[in-house]
């Protein structure tokens, strides 16, 4: 470690020691952040209108606080954009993450209050850093420049007091001006809103520079490593970056990109951190780079609670703290942050591999699934077949989507998928076939829907040329940042739409 990152690593060492309390202390530090959201809320609109001043517990909360969604809470956010205050949360909110997931074209604003932005998305930075120091004591983090690949929306006014952009956007904009020493390229480059145009300018402005370490999307990433490699003539990212030592990587699962990844940075010293920071909130970062289960940060403001996945819409679902989830069970997850989002149901899904702490895994989401036939096939299903399948046959998988195709004419079904390939295997047959045997070993539903075809057929695969997921993106406006390809559909609309791509 050199002198500087040496230095400034001690700056971590307390924080370190907090988050080490997460194993003995987690259910007493998720009852103190409830009972701190709801004095702070007391004197809202909303808090009053739920009796907040009366509420002496988690069971008092449950039965006056209903379960949200984001059309709930769209009339009081659309009245704080609009200049009113206290409607919420009590802080003047001046920020909102625009929103719009992967499966919905709607735009969702959330607010960033001053309490989420510092308490718990710059508070989850400093964590990721202080969490990966510890883990690499010979990190010359400090001594170089880390490159920040952000959402392709640069902060825009909604109206005279109130701004909106990808939440990227919206944490580079409020960046304290101490971390853009550390950092490349330029906030004009990375808050520039045409996407092809911004790569181009950050291949510019970054290809002779000293990077080494990498934060963003994967896919996306994967897009600028291959233009910063054609502009220098080089076949490996350390031979441009020589220093280069992470990649903190979140949004998607990194699992379909590893293996080319490691293909691009053959190198030893090289890591990867994932970290999980969406637009309602900072909620894990991989602590462990052993394994890729996610530790949940407790203390950000954030009160979390759980529904098991398949009572996901029902009318009275049941609704479980953090204290009584269990491992290996796939849970809904709500939450209550100090962005003034109360009881709000995120939209993803999670399953727990460790109790104290509490570690988990991104299962995928509520509406990316495929239940179709009752196969309950989830996200990290088809993202680690599809991981094991490349490696097997030699092939690389750049993009995917996949969707119930129905057979009306014999009551039966089947799954399509689409796949774009980097690199073709051997034979689309035994890639089929193999990919059918990998979800069934990964997913009993689905190997009890596939046994002797009882309401499954066989998987298909049709192969989408290259560029088809880019071009689909780019006709919808999604190009770059935080768009993600909706990897599983119970419907056919996505896939019917790259259809009419090719």
């Amino acid at each position: 470690m050199d002198i500087l990152t040496n230095t400034i690593s001690l700056l971590f060492r307390p924080r370190q020691k907090e988050i080490a309390r997460f194993a003995q202390d987690a259910d007493t530090i998720q009852h103190k952040q409830l009972q701190s959201l709801l004095s702070a809320a007391r004197n809202t609109e909303w808090g009053l209108k739920y009796g907040y001043k009366n509420i002496r517990g988690y069971a008092d909360f449950c039965e006056r606080i209903p379960l949200q969604t984001y059309d709930d809470l769209k009339p009081y956010v659309t009245r704080m954009i609009n200049g009113e205050k206290n409607i919420l949360w009590p802080s003047v909110v001046r920020w909102y993450a625009k929103s719009s997931g992967t499966t919905n074209d709607k735009s969702k604003f959330l607010p960033v209050t001053p309490e989420i932005l510092k308490g718990c998305h710059y508070k989850g930075g400093f964590d990721t850093v202080s969490i990966y120091l510890r883990n690499n004591p010979d990190s010359h983090f400090f001594a170089s420049k880390g490159l920040i690949l952000g959402g392709s929306h640069s902060p825009s006014p909604l109206n005279r007091n109130a701004h909106c952009g990808d939440l990227s956007a919206v944490l580079l904009q409020n960046l304290n001006p101490l971390v853009n020493l550390i950092r490349v390229p330029d906030k004009k480059i990375i808050l520039m809103d045409e996407w092809e145009s911004k790569i181009k300018a950050i291949v510019e402005s970054t290809w002779k520079a000293d990077v080494n370490s990498l934060s963003g999307v994967p896919s996306w990433m994967l897009v600028l490593i291959k233009a910063v490699l054609q502009k220098a003539g080089c076949e490996y990212l350390t031979d441009v970056w020589p220093n280069m030592e992470v990649f903190f990587h979140g949004g998607i699962s990194f699992e379909p990109y590893r293996d080319q990844y490691k293909a691009l940075i053959p190198s030893d010293r090289m890591h990867y951190m994932e970290t999980y920071n969406a637009s309602e909130g900072f909620f894990g970062l991989q602590d462990d780079p052993s394994e890729h289960s996610l530790l949940m940060m407790i203390d950000y403001g954030v009160f979390y609670e759980f529904i098991p996945i398949n009572e996901v819409g029902s009318e009275h679902p049941t609704v479980l703290p953090l204290e009584a989830v269990e491992v290996g069970k796939n849970y809904a997850m709500v939450i209550t942050t100090s962005g003034g989002l109360w009881r709000y149901q995120i939209g993803d899904t999670v399953r727990f591999t460790s109790l104290y702490p509490h570690k988990f895994v991104i299962s995928g989401r509520t509406k990316n699934y495929i239940n179709a036939f009752g196969e309950e096939l989830m996200v990290d299903n088809a993202d680690k077949a599809i991981s094991s399948v490349c490696r097997l046959t030699g092939a690389k998988v750049k993009e995917y989507t996949a969707a119930p195709l129905f057979m009306l004419d014999k009551a039966k079904g089947r799954h399509q998928w689409m796949i774009e390939f980097e690199k073709m295997p051997p034979s689309l047959d035994d890639f089929a076939a193999l990919l059918d045997k990998t979800l069934q070993q990964l997913n009993s539903d689905y190997e009890a829907k596939r046994y002797k075809e009882i309401s499954l057929q066989p998987l298909e695969i049709r192969v989408a040329r290259e560029g088809t997921f880019y071009e689909w993106l780019r006709r919808k406006g999604k190009l770059g940042g935080q768009h993600k390809i909706p990897r599983l559909s119970n419907d056919r609309t996505f896939i019917e739409e790259l259809e009419e791509v090719l």
